[in-house]
């Protein structure tokens, strides 16, 4: 009896061990990645340490919108993973002058962006980009802190991974679709 027993909770299992990479590894490959934030261009929004899960399954079906929180590839080094907001549309021209930004969309109307997660305007020149199909203008909410699309040009929307979805740590900042926004 003793060994029949034994037989049986191995076969279970080893039952429960492939369900669970069934569902566990396509869920990990195609539709969440965990996350874990890195540097200051993000603050307030996003701390040193924060761990998050990204929808990588959104952006298949539908384009990124204005003021999205993404996770993509560096444009420069694409093993280097990177947290930016999302200011910029393709064929939209974005303008910054003494630090506002503001928007041109493609049917020619101006959308001054109000950013009340900026931390702090800080620096850079004024600029005016244009962007092509497939092209996003990204930066951080710590301005001063951020390497974004001021510094390094546009970000091809191949390089983007997916959206942060929800915050899990620390625990006193769980939520879903953290430091979401609309434009006002």
């Amino acid at each position: 009896m003793p060994q029949e027993k034994r037989e049986n909770f191995f076969t279970e299992l080893l039952k429960f061990a492939l369900i669970a990479i069934i569902i566990v590894v396509p869920l990990r490959l195609f539709v969440a990645k965990p996350f874990i934030v890195s540097g200051a261009s993000m603050e307030p929004t996003f701390e040193t340490g924060q761990y998050l899960i990204v929808d990588e399954l959104t952006y298949r079906f539908e384009p990124p919108s204005r003021l999205d929180i993404v996770i993509f590839k560096y444009p420069r080094d694409t093993t280097q993973y990177f947290i930016k907001r999302i200011i910029g549309l393709p064929g939209e021209t974005v303008i910054i002058s003494h630090g506002d930004v503001s928007v041109q969309t493609v049917d020619g109307k101006t959308i001054n962006l109000t950013e009340p997660y900026v931390k702090n305007m800080g620096n850079g020149a004024d600029m005016r980009v244009t962007l092509k199909s497939g092209e996003y203008f990204v930066m951080g909410d710590n301005r001063p802190e951020s390497s974004d699309s001021r510094i390094w040009g546009v970000l091809p929307q191949s390089d983007i991974v997916g959206r942060a979805f929800m915050r899990l740590l620390p625990v006193n900042t769980i939520g879903v679709f953290p430091g979401s926004a609309q434009v006002q």
